[in-house]
């Protein structure tokens, strides 16, 4: 992970990512709120928890623990998620998370260890602040969720801000952060922001258990770098657990839309 080749402290990063991310978010909000809900502000927490939490874990374990455990936040949705939402998990959705969950420690395979204590439990604090703030983030679907992303940007680069003083800057560090805030977290939060409004909050995090199986196949698209057999199955199966997902998800959509008694509330 490009966090992992920064010597930067952990916060350090998190704070140069977010004031750029607050800005792009700056830009397309094209102002802030004079007042923050408390879906927004609990959200906003919750974002800058799964952050912060992440990318210090990442220092302390193996980059394949940090991502795998924090992807265990499907399970804290499905249990929250109907009490918060009234989204009660399909049968598709128990179906699926076992599936993805054997997919990640088959893609993982030999990267998982017992190893970094602290940061493993870190990791798991991350996927419980991950599901809050899409929980917080899918209540206000007839809002404008963005708000909460642009408010958990601005706490994430207060929290960082007295490490990221004392920083050596370099014009790769430059390029990285850059890359950092405007890909990683603004771009990929903000078309997130948007789609929260019109997926259900469990669908929505089974889809983004797509982001570790797709980055190594972009290395075998460009570098021509082929992964390990199981690190292949276990791709597939995410792949085609979150596909199937999908699919009935649509059957469902126009099941509802021809029955008023599949409306969900």
């Amino acid at each position: 992970m490009i966090v992992k080749i920064m010597d930067w402290h952990p916060l350090s990063i998190l704070s140069a990512r977010s004031v750029i991310a607050s800005l792009l978010f700056l830009a397309y909000l094209r102002r802030l709120p004079t007042r923050w809900s408390r879906m927004q502000i609990i959200g906003a927490i919750g974002y800058a928890g799964a952050q912060s939490l992440f990318i210090i874990a990442t220092k302390l374990t193996t980059a394949a623990n940090a991502i795998f455990l924090q992807y265990t936040s499907p399970i804290y949705i499905a249990l929250l998620g109907y009490w918060l939402l009234h989204e009660r998990p399909r049968r598709a959705d128990w179906i699926a998370m076992p599936v993805i969950f054997a997919g990640l420690v088959l893609f993982f395979g030999d990267h998982l260890s017992l190893e970094g204590l602290y940061g493993n439990l870190l990791a798991v604090l991350s996927g419980v602040s991950t599901a809050v703030m899409m929980l917080c983030m899918r209540r206000q679907r007839a809002g404008v969720p963005a708000y909460t992303v642009l408010l958990g940007n601005i706490l994430s680069a207060i929290i960082g801000l007295p490490f990221l003083w004392r920083e050596t800057w370099t014009l790769s560090y430059i390029g990285v952060v850059f890359y950092l805030g405007v890909f990683q977290i603004g771009i990929s939060f903000l078309l997130y922001s948007i789609a929260i409004k019109h997926v259900r909050a469990l669908e929505s995090t089974l889809i983004l258990t797509l982001e570790p199986i797709l980055n190594p196949l972009w290395v075998l698209v460009v570098l021509g770098e082929v992964p390990g057999p199981l690190a292949m199955i276990g791709g597939m199966l995410v792949l085609g657990a979150v596909t199937a997902r999908a699919v009935s998800s649509a059957g469902a959509m126009a099941d509802d839309a021809v029955s008023p008694r599949g409306i969900e509330s």
